[in-house]
């Protein structure tokens, strides 16, 4: 199942690092915007038309995460071996753990600027990233600050880091965000007008992360009230204690 943890790579499914993926992270929901040359990057990445090293910058909810899984889902979906690891502060994981990682077809890796200055980490990265590459693998990073402002202190990560191709992700204006909220809306068989879309919008926190838990719920309620999502509807439920 491309859905699992662990993509479908199960050499190391005891491992903590992969982690599931968001069910609405489909290239389908990923508005572009600006990003529409990261977009079809990434996409030739996960398709398999393509085994290079590419780097995702921007600040939170430009869309990285979003990106990474949506290719680890294709890529799984298709056969090949993904995964999707995040190595931020909370995760608790070794740098032993990514034995292996080097002979999937996709890896995906989120928040590495986390392990930068570690020296354990750094070295097993490179040894993975390295591999993957002279196999014909390919390679997903991502990181708010771009390949140069990362203090790795291994110099062949750095240099490996430095030949991505790198892209930084723009944050949507206020036109894309709507047209987000409306994509995931459909992705999950509700229907939003534009109208009652900018009036959640103004309400509720505008990471995509935080609008996918209000639809969420909204799904659950509209369901159990058989209401359609109108702006009198969004606004009681607004104003509804969280369940």
């Amino acid at each position: 199942m491309a859905d699992a943890p662990f993509g479908r790579y199960r050499r190391v499914s005891q491992l903590p690092l992969g982690l599931r993926l968001d069910q609405s992270a489909v290239f389908e929901t990923f508005v572009a915007g600006g990003n529409a040359a990261a977009r079809s990057h990434v996409a030739a990445l996960a398709s398999g038309e393509r085994g290079d090293i590419v780097w995702l910058g921007g600040a939170a909810g430009t869309g990285k995460s979003h990106l990474l899984q949506a290719a680890c889902r294709m890529a799984g979906n298709r056969g090949g071996r993904a995964m999707y690891v995040a190595l931020g502060p909370s995760r608790g994981a070794h740098p032993d753990q990514l034995l292996g990682f080097e002979m999937l077809d996709l890896l995906t890796i989120d928040e590495i600027d986390a392990v930068a200055g570690h020296a354990l980490w750094e070295a097993r990265l490179f040894a993975v990233l390295n591999h993957a590459l002279l196999r014909g693998g390919a390679v997903l990073l991502a990181a708010r600050p771009i390949p140069s402002s990362v203090p790795f202190e291994l110099r062949d990560l750095a240099s490996r880091a430095a030949g991505a191709v790198v892209y930084r992700l723009a944050e949507l204006d206020e036109e894309g965000r709507a047209e987000a909220l409306i994509g995931h809306a459909r992705w999950r068989g509700l229907e939003i007008d534009a109208a009652t879309a900018r009036f959640l919008l103004n309400r509720v926190p505008r990471g995509m992360r935080e609008i996918c838990a209000w639809l969420d719920r909204l799904d659950r309620a509209s369901l159990a009230a058989q209401r359609k999502l109108t702006i009198p509807f969004v606004r009681e439920r607004l104003a509804a204690p969280l369940e």
